[in-house]
């Protein structure tokens, strides 16, 4: 059933990082684990983002300018449960990729369409949020404008570093021991090595870095406000302080741990000595970025308190309308700020306090900060 004794049939689907040399590929019990660890990826992914689509479907008021990036985020995972998982978990569970040659570089381009877009609108959710709590401002329609623009831009972008293989900057073919497949990092020659090192720098380090700077410079916004205020509010400034430092640090080292390993491994693959990243060691890091498509969804939708409301209630009522409290805190940040739902069950009811002008001033960007990250 593995087939792993055909090694002239399967030859092409076998080879190692640096060269041509045949690998045997993973063992019966190798392919079985990849393929139990694929199908819980698949299941949970499809389950977390299926809820996330049908929650923002469910309830229109939840769907703000910035939402409308984790709906994109969402769709593109999305589309990897559906287009991309389920290929490399039927060719882990028979040892071999099943589809031939141009599926596999279907397989390629579209995992890595969606992988990207996913990684370019986690970016730009990044540099959103920065924008509105830097440089808040009344909302107005022209920032569903920009967030649609903001998505459209993703997939272009995307689609002008994942287009170039299939006409001939690099290729997509085999990955690892034969049951993925993606660009070929393991080509030597001098256009291939220009593509993963652009490949590298543009959409896996620039996203990174400005990732960094955007959540780095909110932190610093927030401890400037906390350090601020009076007594009265200094408790609960820290803990609106320590919720955003844990969101911002799920937020990077999720996206570490899932895309980071596959940029140095193809960076290995392509600049380093041969035989520096076995075949079988590359379905490590191919696997955490499937993973991405589990944690995205936990991380940026389903911490977010609005969301575990309309989520909850539509469990509960699932055939009427959303409680009034939640429909007036969503379409406008100034509603939100104003309430500060920082624990729904008892601070919304809880009118605002009440403070000099000059308090007022200095608490407002702790209070923006808590329309985004706490609500």
């Amino acid at each position: 059933m593995c087939l792993l004794n055909n090694i002239p049939l399967q030859q092409h689907f076998f080879v190692t990082a640096d060269s041509s040399v045949p690998d045997p590929g993973l063992s019966r019990a190798g392919h079985t684990a990849v393929a139990v660890v694929l199908g819980v990826i698949l299941v949970l992914g499809f389950l977390g983002n299926f809820l996330v689509l049908l929650v923002f479907s469910r309830f229109p008021a939840l769907r703000t300018p910035i939402n409308l990036l984790l709906i994109n985020i969402s769709v593109s995972d999305m589309l990897v449960c559906i287009f991309g998982t389920p290929f490399s978990f039927a060719a882990s569970v028979y040892g071999r990729w099943l589809t031939g040659a141009q599926g596999c570089r279907w397989y390629g381009f579209s995992n890595a369409l969606f992988g990207m877009v996913s990684l370019v609108s986690l970016s730009l959710l990044s540099y959103e949020r920065y924008s509105t709590v830097l440089r808040s401002s009344q909302p107005d329609s022209s920032d569903y404008t920009k967030a649609w623009l903001a998505i459209a831009g993703s997939w272009i972008y995307s689609l002008a570093w994942t287009v170039p293989p299939l006409l001939g900057w690099s290729s997509y073919g085999p990955e690892g021991p034969g049951t993925t497949c993606s660009v070929q990092w393991h080509q030597r020659s001098a256009r291939a090595r220009a593509y993963v090192g652009c490949l590298f720098v543009f959409c896996l380090l620039l996203p990174l870095l400005l990732m960094l700077f955007c959540y780095g410079r909110i932190l610093l916004a927030v401890r400037g406000v906390t350090r601020q205020v009076n007594r009265v509010n200094q408790s609960s400034a820290e803990r609106r302080e320590a919720r955003v430092l844990l969101m911002v640090v799920s937020m990077v080292t999720g996206y570490l741990l899932c895309w980071l390993p596959y940029g140095v491994v193809a960076m290995l693959a392509s600049f380093g000595q041969p035989g520096s990243v076995p075949a079988t060691a590359s379905l490590i890091p191919s696997v955490l970025a499937k993973s991405s498509t589990v944690l995205n969804p936990i991380i940026y939708v389903l911490l977010n308190n609005q969301f575990s409301r309309c989520f909850l209630f539509m469990i509960r009522c699932s055939s009427e309308a959303p409680p009034t409290p939640i429909l007036q805190t969503l379409p406008s940040c100034k509603d939100v700020l104003l309430q500060a739902p920082n624990r729904p069950t008892v601070e919304q009811d809880t009118p605002p306090m009440k403070s000099t002008s000059t308090d007022q001033q200095a608490q407002q960007p702790t209070l923006v900060l808590v329309a985004h990250y706490a609500t």
